[in-house]
């Protein structure tokens, strides 16, 4: 875990010990609130739910939504794929230059806890969560979506 950790938080201190408290204290040093209130919609995002759709809050704008079911003859599933869809770089502007392993392992997180929140929140429905966690890809093509199966 340790190679691993070297390779996702550069900056992270020397440590031998990888409790949980190493973590805390990196954090509480380098973080603020403001940024970790933040980070918690992005991994423990609201979402809404719209006529037949469910979409990220933060995505969603009805005249889109109207664009991309005119552009789709209706399709509900690619149009939640489209609306809900999060590019990781996207998400840093300032940090031009995020590793691949960086990119894949935030990608594999919010996958996880977006098929999380989406069972909770919408426990009578079904959803697929993509992440497309391959090797090589241009970072832009690292991104996360979903849409309802049925």
């Amino acid at each position: 875990m340790i190679d691993d950790l070297k390779i996702l938080i550069p900056e992270f201190p020397e440590r031998n010990d990888v409790s949980e408290n190493v973590f805390q204290n990196w954090i509480s040093s380098v973080g603020s609130y403001q940024l970790a209130a933040g980070y918690s919609f992005l991994f423990w995002p609201p979402f809404v739910q719209f006529e037949q759709y469910v979409f990220l809050a933060s995505n969603f704008a009805e005249e889109n939504l109207r664009e991309w079911e005119r552009g789709t003859g209706n399709n509900r599933q690619a149009i939640e794929a489209v609306i809900n869809h999060i590019h990781l770089v996207d998400l840093h502007m300032d940090d031009p230059d995020p590793s691949e392993a960086q990119l894949r392992h935030l990608g594999r997180v919010l996958r996880e806890t977006f098929e999380a929140k989406l069972g909770r929140d919408f426990p009578d429905l079904k959803f697929e969560v993509v992440f497309n966690d391959e090797p090589d890809l241009y970072h832009e093509d690292y991104e996360v979506t979903f849409w309802q199966t049925d």
